[in-house]
């Protein structure tokens, strides 16, 4: 009786090692709530990942380093996995930041992101020998070094001889279009900084480019090693591997009329109502603000503002290949669908299939097969 995912565990396995033998370097991405998995299981995949013969093609290093979001994931990951572990949130001077930078146990582990002058020259002082990658600001606009401030860094470095530069860091946003003309005026501005010389001058670690536009940048500048930071890619480009299943726990006849719910709605007509495992704490029903600024978007984001009008909001649980409506707003852990008159009506202890969102998603229990 749980929201369950269940993995096909081979085919999800072979998605991994082939994703990972065809991003040379390749960082797997670990945060917020693990695309669903959850931090630990995914740490420990990654360090399988590192330990696979993924061919002369993948190349040295790839997934010898994991990406978590904030210094608060890194005690789910740091025991699990035995790499290198990049903060993708920029270092401050307050917070967990602090305590992470002050652990001698993490200090040949962790690499901070440095986006800002004045938190590059604390965390030097703090920690002379820290390692680091600088970020540049893209056309994202979130964190991240202009070009001016980038040029200022090669004097910082200089007088921290003891400082570790992993390379430098390239946030792009997730709009259509290529990204490849602005990662060459950004590498530009690489190139004038004139970073010491060592490896970390010549490393890109980079998020959302495509696999075309990374082996044009390659072409571009053979002598650059570019990083790619994977996440959804990685651990969710195998759709076909993933199935979301709630349970059947209970069914009721209705009338046109009949008052049921929380809120003492009442029918529309005739029909049946559902009670279905998954609800608010599992993440179903909250909705993240869209991107789909389109016509298609929009109208669409028109059409549940009706259906909610009159009562109908479209539920992401499916009998019989169709999304059944909400009888009502979800509760804490269990949903109530309204099946119209003719529907298929499925048996307590049924499962039926769940659309949602891996990463606003808890699962009860994950099942690899």
């Amino acid at each position: 009786m749980s929201l369950v995912l269940t993995v096909d565990g081979p085919r999800w396995r072979e998605h991994l090692r082939r994703t990972a033998a065809a991003h040379p370097g390749l960082v797997p991405v670990v945060k917020g709530n693990g695309y669903g998995f959850g931090l630990g299981r995914l740490a420990r995949r990654t360090q399988w990942l590192a330990e696979q013969d993924l061919g002369h093609d993948a190349g040295a290093g790839t997934c010898d380093t994991l990406a978590v979001g904030m210094y608060d994931e890194i005690g789910e990951v740091a025991q699990r996995f035995g790499g290198s572990i990049v903060v993708l949130t920029p270092w401050r001077p307050f917070g967990t930041a602090l305590e992470a930078t002050a652990d001698d146990a993490l200090a040949d582990r962790l690499v901070h992101t440095v986006g800002r002058l004045e938190d590059l020259r604390d965390l030097l002082e703090r920690r002379p020998r820290a390692r680091f990658v600088l970020e540049r600001m893209t056309s994202m606009q979130r964190h991240g070094f202009s070009a001016r401030g980038l040029w200022s860094v090669g004097e910082v470095l200089r007088a921290h001889p003891g400082a570790r530069l992993e390379g430098v860091a390239m946030h792009f946003p997730l709009a259509h279009g290529s990204h490849t003309s602005e990662a060459s005026r950004l590498l530009t501005d690489v190139v004038g900084a004139e970073l010491p010389e060592g490896p970390g001058a010549r490393t890109v670690w980079v998020s959302h480019l495509s696999d075309t536009e990374l082996a044009g940048l390659a072409a571009r500048w053979p002598e650059y090693r570019f990083r790619s930071r994977m996440g959804t890619g990685l651990w969710l480009g195998e759709r076909s591997a993933l199935t979301v299943t709630s349970t059947v726990l209970d069914v009721h006849p209705l009338e046109r009329g009949d008052v049921f719910g929380y809120r003492g709605r009442t029918a529309p007509k005739s029909g049946h109502l559902l009670v279905v495992t998954g609800g608010t704490a599992h993440g179903i029903g909250l909705e993240a603000p869209t991107g789909d600024l389109g016509l298609r978007g929009r109208a669409a984001t028109l059409a549940r503002g009706g259906l909610d009008a009159v009562g109908f909001v479209r539920s992401p649980f499916s009998i019989d290949a169709k999304q059944r409506l909400f009888a009502e707003p979800p509760h804490m852990q269990a949903s109530m669908l309204f099946l119209p008159a003719g529907a298929r009506v499925p048996a307590v202890g049924d499962t039926v299939d769940v659309r949602v969102r891996y990463t606003a998603t808890t699962f009860d229990r994950i099942v690899v097969t």
